[in-house]
């Protein structure tokens, strides 16, 4: 069952990658974009929304675990 688990999730993380390259090269037109008066350099979409991926599973993480630490402090100060 261990190694059924390994490789449904080796398979998935694959499939992930896959998915992930072929939004690359599908998504090669240049854009700027503008945010809050600041104008950006001129990159491909698929690098703004990778980008945007990765940083958004590196917050989420840090995150759930602030959160998840700030509500065992307070329920250690409610005891």
């Amino acid at each position: 069952m261990r190694n059924f688990k390994r490789l449904i999730l080796g398979v998935s993380i694959l499939l992930l990658m896959l998915v992930v390259l072929a939004f690359i090269l599908e998504n090669q037109q240049s854009v700027s974009l503008l945010f809050l008066g600041w104008s950006g350099p001129q990159l491909p979409v698929s690098l703004v929304v990778v980008v945007a991926l990765l940083v958004g599973m590196l917050i989420g993480p840090v995150l759930g675990w602030f959160l998840g630490r700030f509500s065992r402090v307070e329920r250690k100060r409610l005891v």
